[in-house]
């Protein structure tokens, strides 16, 4: 069942839990919805909220009415849309074909920001954060290590369990803190792999890396986060689709 403790409205929520259904695979392309009033059955909702949701989708390309057959996945999802990068892997096949991850968060604390957080983050070198190590593998398969980072005064009680750790941080912000990602701004560059990352992702030195400095806005533009991703592509590629 959808989260509904949280400050995102629920039609919204709803919309998420078909967006995952969709990005990952379990309504692929051709897909035909079950009707508006089994969905409002299944989320334990109003038929206006699903309507709602469906709307929201369909506007936005993911879905289409059609008047004999129904609401229909169309498989065209917006990629450059930041509802689709909440839950999108950019990491494709060699041929270009997309895949989903699994993240395993390894660790998570809170202490204080480093001088460089501080100045990324905009926030006092005294201030705390939380400070959360994940692994996402493909397939069984470990593709990518990162560390994000974010003020701890935003994120109150924030869980310092690993297995309480969502996997999902960017609609965590808006459906249970109320902060909307507005902007994400990344950096990449190319790296040589460290022992750090031949322990996380099974290399052999010396390699390659792809490395992802993240940074993501809110609607003031104030810096929320920072993630910092380490990759190998020696079976994958960086895909990031701009429309």
């Amino acid at each position: 069942m959808p989260d509904f403790s949280s400050h995102s409205p629920i039609y919204r929520v709803i919309a998420a839990q078909i967006t995952d259904r969709i990005t990952s695979g379990v309504w692929p392309a051709g897909t035909v919805l079950p009707a508006e009033t089994a969905l409002a059955q299944e989320f334990r909702v109003s038929v206006g909220t699903i309507r709602r949701a469906l709307g929201d989708l369909t506007a936005e390309g993911s879905l289409v009415r059609r008047r004999k057959t129904g609401t229909v996945v169309t498989g065209r999802t917006p990629r450059h849309n930041l509802r689709f990068y909440f839950h999108y892997f950019r990491l494709h096949t060699r041929a270009g074909e997309m895949q989903n991850s699994r993240v395993g968060v390894t660790s998570v604390e809170s202490r204080v920001a480093t001088a460089h957080e501080a100045q990324t983050l905009s926030i006092d070198e005294t201030d705390m954060v939380i400070d959360i190590h994940r692994v996402r593998a493909v397939e069984g398969r470990p593709v990518m290590h990162e560390e994000v980072i974010i003020p701890a005064a935003l994120v109150p009680e924030f869980p310092l369990q690993a297995d309480l750790v969502p996997e999902r941080l960017y609609p965590l912000f808006w459906e249970r803190y109320g902060i909307r990602i507005s902007a994400i701004r990344e950096q990449i560059e190319a790296g040589l792999a460290d022992e750090t990352d031949a322990r996380h992702l099974g290399l052999t030195l010396p390699a390659a890396v792809l490395v992802i400095h993240e940074v993501a806005f809110d609607e003031k533009a104030r810096p929320v986060l920072m993630n910092n991703h380490r990759a190998t592509t020696e079976n994958d590629v960086y895909i990031n689709e701009i429309q």
